[in-house]
Order: structure tokens, then sequence, then C-alpha cells
């Protein structure tokens, strides 16, 4: 329910220091090993060079070449590469740990160890789910049918959002963005089956026309598992009606705008948008009669356009599309026919994965989903070294006193917008591995028989902690990820970076390395995450959190005009035939990647003080920095992943990320040595210097 978060990683995604002690293990585990002292490493893995390459042609290639050429995507997976190593070995650790709860029935009833243990149980229990067949999702598809008419619908949307099916808009409880220290509700455009609204609305690709009519088929599978007796003329109407919602929806290009997505509206203004939907119904299902007075609509128009649906459909096609729905978040958690034909259409079709995962790594999503935090403790206990942290801190203070010198250096920032910007710098808190404070499970009931129950509640239980927020003061120590989740991110609201301990690994992070990879790998993305304050969205956020105007008319223009070269230059890429970045999407992570870059260069000179780097396996200090953090990139993805990506996520394709950035970066034309005439060369009055 949070939608301010900018992410360092596309993964197949928010105020204390984070400097309290590790936390206190609980009976049995053994703390994290701490790695062995001796000789620190370059931390490259020269192996993977295709030396057949020049780095000052294609830097991505020569780095990664024999990588690429050697490893297979897994059949499970859409995409391969360092971060997906790391969720794997997570994974392992995890089904470690939940496999010993789940077989260990004297741990304490309602402890979080029964818990999770208990889930997953009630998930690998295969031969009582055959049993079940669709009785655990008939009460909802029978209180469904019963719906007699449209006024009735708020209260039921409302209670399938709560369990976490999706509904035309979605509810969210986040920080007010012009009232940091208050909690606000708010309202956000969904109710579509498929990534994004160009699978939708582009009739001409040949490529999505095909992927929508395999979701309608896909629809009409479902539906008749479902024992719907007009499955193929309801999947028809509900493709018509998502494509209708998908046409009143705003680009995820203008959804980057925190300006224009925030519109704080009474309840009586609300009605307007939605002359026909009762919002006093809505109100008292959701639980907000007594806590709201007001929402944040981040779309107005899109309002507008469900409100025409609303009237223009039929209620028995709203009931297939509410069916639908609940069966599609279901499926999954259901027989082996729901599960096969849920992952043909979202696995096979939409992204090209030959085969579904294992059952036990299902289970283990499963259990992170709703009990994240509780095996996140048990996790950091056994696998994170304390020593990481320390070392990671040190980093973070090297990136922040490199943002504070160039933030004085710079020719394009004005000195009111330069204190403006040091003092947001100044309150910008750093989260580091895991949590000051657990979350508590208590009031979540698992039952051991009972898998959809558990999901249900688990939802629920997430539902009711949000709303919960509302009129208390703001939860500065809250995580938005778990420790085990490897990614970071920047909170423009709490003016924060989190990086959780699984990300804190190689070849991010590897404590057996010098400063030059470490500062190439997880410093350029603290660099980047710290650099989402200052984009061209976390900029409009002041040092409190507040969404407001700190910039200088001139300043701004400044700005604009070099973030503009950037939209043009990464417009260029086609990764895949027909498809280009979108470098207006794109553009706040690729401030990010280059002036995350940019900084963790310039914090890794400033850590020499003055010295020579030393060259470790024949490599310089500057070599090992840049080569470290093209290693970070390196990943294999199917043409229809990075299709969903390029239409719906906001970061641009590894490849891209890395050698569009170092084409900025002057330090990598002294390094290797690029001139005039080489692939990777761009002329100096053409490179992008943000930071």
């Amino acid at each position: 329910m949070l939608r301010t978060l900018a992410c360092c990683i596309a993964l197949a995604a928010a105020s204390a220091l984070a400097q309290a002690p590790a936390p206190a293990a609980p009976p049995g585990p053994t703390p994290a090993p701490t790695p062995t002292p001796g000789p620190l490493t370059s931390g490259i893995e020269t192996r993977y060079f295709d030396t057949r390459v020049r780095p000052q042609d294609d830097f991505y290639h020569h780095v990664n070449g024999r990588w690429l050429a050697e490893t297979e995507i897994p059949a499970d997976k859409a995409a391969y590469g360092p971060a997906q190593v790391l969720v794997d070995q997570a994974q392992e650790q995890l089904r470690a740990i939940i496999e010993a709860a789940a077989n260990d029935t004297s741990a304490p009833v309602g402890s979080d160890e029964r818990k999770l243990g208990d889930l997953y149980a009630s998930y690998m229990d295969e031969s009582r789910l055959a049993r079940l067949g669709l009785s655990p999702l008939e009460p909802l598809l029978t209180r469904i049918e019963a719906i007699a008419e449209k006024r009735e619908l708020p209260g039921l949307m409302v209670d399938l959002e709560r369990i976490g099916v999706t509904v035309p808009f979605e509810l969210s409880i986040d920080q007010d963005s012009r009232r940091s220290t208050e909690y606000a509700a708010g309202l956000y455009q969904s109710g579509l089956g498929m990534p994004d609204r160009d699978y939708y609305l582009l009739t001409k690709d040949a490529k999505l026309s095909a992927i929508r009519a395999a979701y309608e088929q896909h629809i009409e599978r479902m539906l008749t598992l479902a024992h719907d007796p007009d499955a193929k003329a309801n999947a028809h109407a509900i493709v018509a009606l998502e494509t209708s919602l998908a046409r009143a929806q705003w680009t995820k290009v203008a959804n980057r705008d925190p300006v224009k997505t925030y519109n704080k509206m009474t309840i009586a203004k609300l009605a307007t948008l939605t002359p026909r939907f009762d919002w006093n119904a809505y109100l008292r299902e959701s639980g907000l009669d007594d806590k709201v007075r007001t929402f944040i609509v981040a779309q107005p128009s899109y309002l507008r356009g469900f409100a025409n649906v609303l009237d223009s459909t039929p209620l028995p096609v709203w009931k297939a599309y509410l069916r639908w729905h609940l069966v599609s978040a279901y499926g999954r958690y259901l027989d082996q026919a729901f599960v096969d034909e849920t992952f043909a259409f979202e696995g096979k079709v939409l992204r090209g994965i030959p085969e579904n995962r294992p059952r036990w790594k299902r289970g283990v999503a499963v259990v992170e989903h709703s009990i994240g935090f509780g095996v996140g403790k048990l996790y950091v206990t056994r696998h994170f070294p304390p020593e990481s942290k320390a070392r990671m801190e040190k980093l973070v203070a090297n990136l922040l006193e490199a943002y504070r010198s160039s933030i004085e250096t710079l020719d394009w920032m004005g000195p009111a917008t330069k204190r403006e910007a040091q003092a947001k710098l100044a309150k910008l808190t750093t989260k580091i591995a895991y949590p000051n404070r657990w979350r508590d499970y208590g009031k979540l009931e698992i039952r051991r028989d009972d898998l959809v129950g558990n999901v249900m509640r688990a939802a629920e239980f997430e539902y009711a902690r949000n709303v919960n927020k509302l009129g208390k003061p703001i939860d500065r120590d809250e995580w938005f990820m778990t420790p085990q989740t490897v990614n970071a991110y920047y909170n423009p609201s709490m003016n924060e970076i989190v990086f959780p301990a699984a990300y804190l690994q190689p070849p991010f992070f590897d404590p057996r390395a010098d400063d030059a990879a470490n500062y190439g790998g997880v410093g350029a993305t603290i660099g980047h995450e710290i650099s989402h304050g200052f984009d061209d969205s976390g900029s409009q956020f002041d040092g409190d959190g507040n969404l407001r105007n700190w910039w200088t008319k001139a300043d701004h223009q400044r700005f604009d005009a070099r973030t503009k070269i950037l939209v043009t230059q990464y417009n260029a890429y086609e990764p895949v035939p027909g498809y280009r970045v979108n470098g207006a999407l794109t553009l706040g992570e690729n401030i990010a990647d280059n002036s995350g870059l940019e900084i963790a260069y310039k914090a890794y000179r400033l850590s020499l003080q003055g010295a020579q780097a030393p060259v470790v396996e024949g490599l310089t200090g500057d070599q090992r920095f840049l080569l470290s953090y093209a290693q970070g990139w390196r990943e294999k993805i199917r043409p229809e992943q990075a299709i969903v990506y390029l239409k719906s996520d906001p970061h641009s394709p590894d490849e891209v990320r890395c050698n569009a950035t170092l084409k900025n970066l002057d330090a990598f034309y002294t390094a290797f040595d690029v001139k005039a005439g080489d692939r990777m060369y761009l002329a100096p009055e053409k490179r992008v210097r943000i930071w």
C-alpha cells in the first residue's frame, strides 16, 4: 500500500540510522559466520571476460561475454543474473529455516516459528488441496453471485481488496506528501489483469495482440474450472471491461509526476467524480468511516472514467469480472488444474518461462509474502555477519561526503538551491540490513490445514495494519522490504535509503574484496539511492519528506535541460526488435544510475585520501571500480519478460544501465583509453554530468 519507493533493481517491487545492536537470537540459531581475515582480492571475475570484444566498443559484453555465452536461464525463471543468484541462495537458506519450523511441532502456539511452519505445511499439503478443489472459494463466489444491484458493489470490492484481489481502484495508506508527519488515505488506478494499459490498447502490435488473445482464452479456462457455464462469453466481456478501464488510465510516465498525482479531495468532492458509487458504503466496509475525511486521489480523470464504465457495464459482467479476479488471485493456492492454468498464462505466455518453480520455492514465497519479517528475523541471525554492516556504514559515510562536496561545485545549481540540497542531504536517514524493531504478527491466525484461509487472513492482517496507521504518528522504524530481499530503495516521504541484508553480498558487496570493487558495486547502488532524492521526481520533496518546490526557476531549467538529453540518449536503445527503451519512463532511474556512479567514483577517490590505489591482479583501482560496476549488471532475459519490463518498469535493461551510464563518466575514458571512433565514445560536450 506504499507507492513512493524508488528501487535500484528490477526483479521478477520505507527513520533512525540503523545502528542498533544485532537482533536478539531466538532459541536454537547460531550466529552468522564471520569472514576469515586474509588478503583482499580484486573482486573482479575475470574468467567471464570476452577478450574478443574491446572494452572501448562494448564494455558490457567485454566484461560479461563468457558468462552470457555459457549461462542458460533456468527453466523456472524469466531472467537470470547476480540478483537472481542471490535470490536463489536466500531461498535455500529460508527453506532450511522454514522446513525446520514446519517439522518442529513443539514451537509455542502463536510464535512466529509456529506460524511460518504451519503456513508452509498448509501449502505443501497437495493431497488436501486436491480434495478441496474449488471449495475454499465457494463462499465468496456465492456472495458475488448473490449481488442483485450495483449499489452493493462498493462493499464487495472492499472485501475483495482486503484479501488481495484486484478491483478497479486501490486503497493506499501512506504519508501525506504535503504533510509528511501524517498518514493519509489514497486512491490509485487499478483493475487490470495484464501488466500495463498498452497490452489492451496497442491493437497494431502483433506480440501484444497475441498476448491479449491468449489472456481472454486464459480467463475462459479459469472460469470453466470455476464452473462458470458462460465462461467464453464472460471472458470476452471481461476483456472488454478491462480495456475500457485501460483507456481511462494514466500512462506510467504521467504517474511519475508527484504533483499531478496529488489531488486531495473531500468525500463530497470524490462523489462528484463517481456519482453512482456509494462512497459512504465503501468507507463503512473499509473501516475508514471514523478515520478519513479526505482522500488523495492519484488520477481523478481515471475515477471519472471508472464511473462511466460502472454505469455502462451490466451487473452480470461486473459479477463475472469479480469472479475472475478472485480465482485469478487464488488459483495458485487451489488444486493442480488451477495452478497449471495460472502458470500457463502468467509464466509461459506473459514471461516466456518454460517451467513453474518447484513447489518448495513457491511455498517459501508464500511464507515470505505473509510473514516476511518473522522469517527475516531468523534469516538475519543465521546469515548476516555484523562486520558487513559496519563496513557498509563506512561506505555510506564516504558517499554522503562525496555528495556534500559535489553539491558545492555544481555549475548548474545556484547558491539558494545548494543550501536546500545540503539541508536535505543532512537529514537523509540510512537503514542497513534489518529493522530496529521487528513486526508483530501476534494477531495473525495461521492454521496448518487451511492454506486459502491463511493467505486471506495474512492479507487482511496487512490491510488492517495499514488502516490502523491513520491518526497515529509516523512509524519511522518501518521497513518496506524484508531483510532477505535482494534489492534496495529510497523513500522520498521519509527521506531515507534502505539496504536489506540479502543485497549486501558479492558481487554487489564483497567483504573479501578491496574498496575499488565495493565502491563500483554497492557504492554505486548507495549513490543511486541517495540520488533519488534529487532526481526529477524525488527532487520535488524537501528534507522533511514534504512535496515542496525548493528549487529556483533557473536551476530547474538547467536541470531539466540536462535530463532531457538523458531521455534522448536512452530512447535510442532497442533491446528487443520493435521495442525501445522509454527514456521518459526510465528517467528517474537513469538519473540515479548516472549520478550514483559519478558519486561512487568520487567517494572511492576520497577513500584513498590522496594515496595511489594499489594494482591488484593486474588491474588499477579505477579499472576495478568500473569492472565491478559492469559485472553487477550481467543478466540474461527472455524476450517476453523484456517486453513486460519495457512496458511497465521504470528501470532500463541491465545492458543499457551499464553501457549508457559509462558513456557519460569521464573517468571511464581515462581508465580504458576510450577515444573518438570507439563505439563507447561519446564526445565530452554530449556527456550528461549531473553530480
